[in-house]
Formats: structure tokens, sequence, C-alpha cells
């Protein structure tokens, strides 16, 4: 699966996380550094491949478990899942999510707009 840089030439930044993201969302189970480095193909460093895993679950994409003497990692979620997780992170960082979320549905195409008042609608209330 090598789809890294060509020799001699660095990834931009946060490529090489989203590459290694990309490869654990497609696999059916978690994977050592080993394996992804394996999968990867690529020229990096064992010590690398650990150094973005580790980051990635320090950021919370993650989750590991211990086999062997390494770890394995396994995404938190899919694709999707991970995007309503930075939108949520998002989110929680601003000092006025109510102004943050009025903004972001006035801004929505009238079709997403519609969509997410139905799918708001079906939630239970909340008391």
């Amino acid at each position: 699966m090598n789809t890294g840089p060509a020799p001699g030439e660095r990834r931009p930044g946060g490529a090489l996380e989203a590459e290694v993201l990309a490869l654990l969302q497609a696999c059916r189970q978690a994977q050592t550094p080993g394996e992804v480095l394996q999968r990867l193909g690529d020229d990096l460093s064992y010590s690398t491949v650990v150094t973005v895993l580790s980051r990635l679950f320090d950021k919370g994409l993650l989750a590991r478990s211990k086999q062997g003497r390494a770890y394995a990692y396994a995404p938190v979620a899919d694709a999707h899942g991970l995007t309503a997780r930075r939108m949520r992170q998002v989110l929680e960082s601003d000092p006025d999510p109510e102004a943050v979320l009025s903004r972001f549905v006035e801004e929505l195409p009238a079709r997403d707009e519609q969509l997410l008042r139905q799918l708001l609608g079906d939630l239970p209330d909340q008391e």
C-alpha cells in the first residue's frame, strides 16, 4: 500500500497520521506497529510508526490493547464517527457553543438543515 511521498520527499503535516488512520479503519482487527509498518510498505522506521500510533491514541482516535510485547491499535469509531467526534471537540472548545451551533445551522444548505431537524425530531425528549 505504498502511498507515501517519493524518496527524499517529506509528507505534508498530518498526512502520515491520516494514512495510518485510514489503514487501520480498513482492517478488520487491531494492528501492531509491525503490522502497520508492513502494510504501509514504506521506508518508515518502526519507531516512527510507534510514534504516530501513540499520537493517534493520545488524541483519542485509537484504542489499544496489549498483544505480546507490543500494543495492537484499532480506531475508536468509523470515519463518520471520527468526524462527529472532531466536530464535538471543536464545539466544546468554544466559549459560546450556542452561538456556534446557531451559526452552523444558519449556514447549512436547506437540504442539510431539513435533515438535521428531522434527526433532532426523532430524538426522545431529554428531561
